[in-house]
């Protein structure tokens, strides 16, 4: 098997559960967090949709400078859905590579500082696809901490056994 295929299939599921999050995000309560030092519900959602799109990202450059990035801020739960899906649209694209590629070197830099380096798979497997289910879980907690039914994932959710 070809390691785009175990990314592709790994991607597409991640993409598909973590629509059905995005989809529960109440649209009055973009505001909340349940800390002051955590993401507010709105920010952790952009920043779901926008993950897919560090894959692009890993995969067309050799390196990204992060100095002044920010998550983009986005207005609703409907977009934050339509975002995903072109991230994950363009992610899928960008994969279409052979095994050679995902073996070359990425780095991630801050101005002139090289804040890591390593082989590309490395990137999309421990950076990049680990993030999905890691926030999808902060916005879990939150669905819990707002009294929303917390979907379904990789298997039955308390809200979706009964």
């Amino acid at each position: 098997m070809e390691i785009k295929d175990i990314l592709l299939n790994e991607l597409r599921n991640e993409v598909q559960l973590t629509e059905k999050f995005l989809k529960r995000i109440p649209a009055d309560k973009l505001d909340w967090r349940p800390h002051k030092k955590s993401m507010n519900i709105q920010e952790l959602g952009s920043h779901l949709a926008e993950i897919p799109s560090w894959i692009t990202g890993t995969m067309e450059m050799d390196e990204m400078d992060v100095d002044g990035y920010e998550t983009p801020k986005l207005s609703s739960p409907d977009e934050m859905v339509k975002v995903l899906k072109k991230n994950a649209a363009d992610a899928e694209a960008s994969l279409q590579k052979s095994n050679g590629d995902f073996q070359k070197k990425w780095k991630m830099k801050m101005k002139d500082e090289t804040l890591w380096e390593m082989p590309r798979i490395d990137v999309l497997n421990t950076v990049v696809l680990n993030q999905i289910p890691h926030h999808r879980a902060q916005l879990g907690v939150y669905f819990r901490l707002l009294d929303v039914s917390v979907p379904a994932t990789y298997g039955p959710s308390a809200d979706e056994s009964q």
